[in-house]
């Protein structure tokens, strides 16, 4: 299983309705793309990150997030929303291990 997580900011205000948009097309635009599972939208409130909000979705194996990644829904969220409003932003994707 991987879980896949982005941490962001945007350049709109916080509680705006650009905003709100910007958030509600995620889960619309990436939610139902085949092979996410448990999409989540989570707003950051520790004083210790300046990024707002995180998305974080797992996928079953490799062959799924990368299905989704070349997905045209998410291809053109990125290209369209991503780029214009985030102004940044930190990927991370963890599979879970057991220690020995």
């Amino acid at each position: 299983m991987i879980e896949h997580t982005v941490c962001f900011s945007l350049l709109h205000d916080a509680g705006s309705a650009e905003e709100k948009e910007f958030l509600q097309a995620a889960v619309t635009d990436l939610a139902p793309i085949q092979g996410v599972e448990h999409f989540r939208v989570a707003r950051q409130i520790s004083a210790q990150s300046d990024f707002r909000w995180q998305l974080s979705m797992q996928f079953v194996d490799d062959d799924a997030y990368r299905a989704y990644n070349e997905h045209p829904d998410h291809q053109k969220f990125v290209g369209t929303r991503w780029a214009t409003e985030v102004v940044k932003f930190q990927e991370l994707d963890f599979i879970a291990e057991t220690p020995s």
